[in-house]
């Protein structure tokens, strides 16, 4: 990674597709794996889990439904969804195009 990476301005990272998400690495080691995750409205990401990792969401612009566990809930910009070691989660639907940080710890595959 070069030092000028080091600080990233994340809107401006944001890539989107019409018929899928996407994923924009900002930066992985085996330690920890940080990304976006960009939506168009209506697009989802799939219930899933990861065995002995934590993660988080930050939404950093637009509004989507999250799922975690046995709870649904909107979040927008500011927002911070936790998704615990073994934990159920998703973006059910994304309610505007929706832009959000995606922290994993340890990175999946280290």
């Amino acid at each position: 990674m070069e030092l000028t990476d080091l600080i990233q301005h994340l809107p401006s990272r944001a890539a989107f597709a019409p018929d899928k998400m996407t994923k924009r690495d900002c930066f992985r080691s085996p330690r920890l794996l940080v990304g976006l995750n960009c939506f168009e409205p209506g697009q989802s990401q799939p219930i899933h889990t990861h065995a002995g990792a934590d993660k988080f969401y930050l939404v950093v612009s637009g509004k989507a439904r999250f799922s975690v566990g046995d709870r649904t809930s909107d979040a927008g910009p500011g927002d911070l969804v936790l998704a615990p070691d073994g934990v159920p989660h998703g973006i059910d639907r994304a309610l505007q195009r929706t832009v959000v940080l995606v922290v994993i710890a340890p990175a999946p595959g280290s």
